[in-house]
């Protein structure tokens, strides 16, 4: 009987235990391929962050079913005002004042998909495709923080290659 590889029985795992993920690259093509591969695969709950015609027209330029995965455009976010609220309150000892905060919000994806997770509208987020480490983990660790005693955080990717 033949092992099974390491990736399947990780999305053994996922699809038995499925969770909502958070995409703010949907303007990267493979964020876009990838989420099309999730959802055949039916491992994650998928929220794409951007523009729905922009979305949906790349999604159609690539040749990508984005059938079922959920939309969200920080600018029309019925969310937007709680987000702004919350991520004040989170940031105000460092001088945020709730005009940053919208701003930051809307001009920054990984910004509006971390306070997705810390308001529990999403159970994780993957980024990284286009931004830096740093870029991708600053909101994370500015908002979601480290558990108290913790002075280090790492990232990893895993990259999947025959054989």
């Amino acid at each position: 009987m033949a092992k099974k590889a390491f990736i399947d029985i990780v999305n053994e795992r996922a699809a038995s235990d499925r969770r909502t993920v958070v995409l703010p690259e949907s303007e990267d093509e493979r964020t876009l391929r990838a989420a099309a591969k999730v959802m055949e695969l039916k491992t994650a709950d998928l929220i794409l962050l951007g523009n729905p015609d922009v979305i949906s027209a790349d999604a159609a330029k690539y040749g990508v079913d984005l059938t079922g995965v959920e939309i969200v455009d920080p600018e029309t976010s019925d969310k937007l005002d709680f987000y702004v609220e919350n991520l004040y309150e989170i940031r105000k000892h460092k001088g945020m004042t709730m005009e940053a905060a919208r701003e930051a919000l809307l001009t920054d994806r990984t910004t509006f998909a971390v306070m997705m997770v810390k308001m529990g509208d999403a159970d994780g987020m993957v980024s990284g495709a286009c931004h830096s480490t740093a870029d991708t983990l600053r909101p994370c660790l500015q908002i979601l923080k480290t558990k108290p005693g913790t002075k280090l955080v790492s990232a990893f990717f895993l990259m999947v290659v025959p054989d």
